[in-house]
């Protein structure tokens, strides 16, 4: 070990015994601990935020299972990179052992399509266990085909006591902090900073603790503010402040203020974030709070989506720069976003109703004689085309979901209901 490398590098685990947090995975019964155990390791995507230990569990995978293991990573690596691994990998056995070597790719959703074609038949024959890591969703960062070759697992920001625990093990067994005597009095604000990044948390407690000249060093949150605070300003593209620039700009949105979102928008520029990552937030934003109030953000967001995903930097921030200052100009509603909330904590609490005979459909003769479909309603047959009718389960009929959020174009949605349902909904 380097005994010069930041404190989050020294204190990394070797082994599940001293790994901290995601017991879904690696407790008793967890996921990946049966897994780990008999050393029969598929090909995986570790999902969840910066400094949640993706490197680490990858490592000791490797470690535990007796694999050959190699990493890359996404940002520095090409094509011929991971050709080289794969002939390494084939050379070392890959083919007639089931302990293939684990290629280990970080920050996964940073390599192209073409990138990751060249994956897929060394994934498919078995010749690597591939073990991505991604902060991003890899539902639209990693390609179909590789992504059904591979397990997705979550890993969870670390909670208070996760993060507490590492901050004990520093004071308590590193080489170097160990030697003071740090009293730990107050921890808030440490843990604010980190915001459950544990990479953060750690090398932040170490800056803190080396500014001191002093053996004896006692540790509040008013310390850790007046050292800390006013050196933690630079936007981190790799994660430190990866989700707190985006959610100040899409809260900025949310409050109708196109100044500060468009603030916040060349800080993410300026840091080199990841265009689609923008983007995407914003598409999600035209809907959870715009949504019915002006359906045209939508429209404007997804093309904004689609125009930037093809552009790029530089010229993208002129296109992004429009959409959030359009969406920051435009009324705003979650009318749409409290109903689907509504409608799914509904669900939970009734589980599967039955859907009304009414309303299923009929395709046989045995479910038209069971009286499928017998008195539905075809609406374009009726004036306006509408007819009074039930389409909701018997258990929870008359339950209202949407409520239209008070601007022009939600009041008229809210008029519309009103004759059409004013004897069953109060609109």
């Amino acid at each position: 070990m380097n005994n010069n490398a930041p404190l989050a590098e020294r204190l990394r685990p070797k082994n599940l015994k001293d790994y901290v947090s995601q017991s879904h995975l690696v407790g008793e019964n967890g996921a990946l601990t049966q897994h780990i155990k008999q050393g029969l390791i598929p090909s995986m995507i570790f999902w969840g935020p910066p400094g949640t230990g993706k490197t680490t569990l990858a490592n000791i995978i490797a470690t535990a299972s007796g694999r050959p293991f190699y990493t890359l990573s996404a940002i520095s690596s090409g094509v011929k990179d991971i050709r080289e691994v794969i002939d390494k990998a084939k050379q070392s056995g890959g083919l007639f052992t089931t302990k293939n070597p684990i290629l280990f790719i970080d920050e996964i959703h940073r390599f192209s399509k073409s990138q990751q074609d060249s994956l897929l038949q060394a994934v498919e024959k078995g010749w690597i266990t591939l073990i991505g890591a991604t902060t991003e969703n890899p539902s639209f960062e990693v390609i179909s085909a590789l992504l059904s070759r591979c397990q997705v697992y979550i890993l969870n920001a670390f909670n208070k006591i996760d993060l507490e625990t590492l901050l004990q093990r520093a004071i308590e067994t590193d080489i170097h902090i160990s030697q003071k005597k740090v009293i730990l009095k107050e921890t808030n604000a440490l843990l604010k900073l980190s915001g459950g990044d544990a990479r953060k948390l750690l090398n932040v407690f170490e800056l803190l603790v080396n500014s001191f000249k002093t053996d004896t060093i006692e540790i509040t949150d008013k310390v850790v503010l007046d050292n800390i605070q006013n050196n933690t300003v630079r936007y981190d593209k790799a994660g430190e402040q990866h989700y707190d620039i985006i959610s100040a700009c899409i809260k900025s949105i949310r409050g109708s203020d196109p100044n500060a979102a468009v603030y916040w928008l060349a800080r993410m520029i300026e840091g080199g974030e990841d265009v689609k990552f923008i983007a995407r937030r914003l598409l999600i934003s035209a809907s959870e709070d715009i949504g019915n109030a002006n359906p045209t953000a939508l429209v404007i967001a997804n093309n904004t989506f689609q125009a930037v995903t093809q552009i790029g930097y530089p010229e993208s921030r002129i296109i992004l720069s429009q959409c959030v200052t359009y969406l920051a100009c435009s009324p705003k509603s979650n009318a749409a976003y409290m109903a689907i909330g509504n409608a799914q904590q509904l669900v939970k609490q009734t589980g599967d109703l039955g859907v009304p005979l009414d309303l299923r459909n009929a395709p046989t003769k045995l479910m038209k004689e069971l009286g499928y479909g017998s008195n539905y309603k075809y609406a374009h047959h009726y004036e306006n085309n509408f007819a009074t009718q039930e389409f909701l389960p018997d258990g929870i009929k008359n339950t209202k979901l949407y409520d239209p959020g008070q601007n022009p174009r939600e009041n008229a949605h809210r008029e519309f209901l009103k004759q059409r349902w004013k004897d069953k909904y109060n609109y």
